[in-house]
């Protein structure tokens, strides 16, 4: 965990708890061209401390993007929950046989037939900087409630937590 003061640890947490259990964020790099790239990446459950970890073959096309341009955002989306969350960092290339088996999954034999010894096994780390999320606890019924509420109100309808984090170069201890 990231050292900070203990109202930005609690949203450090909260934002870990907002990712938990939306196993796919859509990876978004950078082209050499500069045109923006998408694609559904596996987020692997684990105590968020400041990086996610990502599963990836060595000679693709978002490691070459990420070698030219290491800027990613990561967008988490869990509609049933109104959960959603943007995260946007750096990203490396990782070689690291004992990270890869901590992470290892058997279902990741269909891309790395070899499993941890696959040749192109490779990881991908995102150092988070930044962060926005918005929550939406309440039920389908309170969020109505509240839409009524603001248009008999001439009110802006606020339904839940919406925050910024801006993680920086704040040291990450392992």
């Amino acid at each position: 965990m990231a050292r900070k003061t203990k109202d930005t640890q609690d949203v450090v947490e909260h934002f870990g708890d907002l990712i938990k259990g939306i196993k796919v964020a859509m990876m978004t790099t950078v082209e050499e061209d500069g045109s923006l790239r998408s694609r559904p990446m596996w987020t692997y459950e684990r105590d968020f401390d400041g990086e996610l970890w990502f599963f990836t073959r060595e000679h693709s096309a978002k490691v070459s993007e990420v070698e030219h341009d290491h800027h990613v955002n990561l967008a988490y989306s869990d509609p049933t929950k109104d959960r959603y969350v943007s995260v946007s960092g750096r990203c490396r290339l990782v070689h690291d046989k004992q990270k890869a088996r901590e992470l290892w999954n058997p279902t990741l034999k269909a891309w790395f037939p070899d499993g941890v010894d696959d040749p192109e096994l490779a990881l991908l780390c995102v150092r988070v900087e930044r962060a926005e999320y918005w929550d939406t606890p309440n039920s389908r019924m309170v969020q109505f409630a509240g839409m009524v509420k603001a248009v008999l109100t001439g009110k802006t309808y606020e339904p839940g937590d919406n925050q910024k984090l801006d993680l920086g170069d704040a040291p990450l201890s392992h």
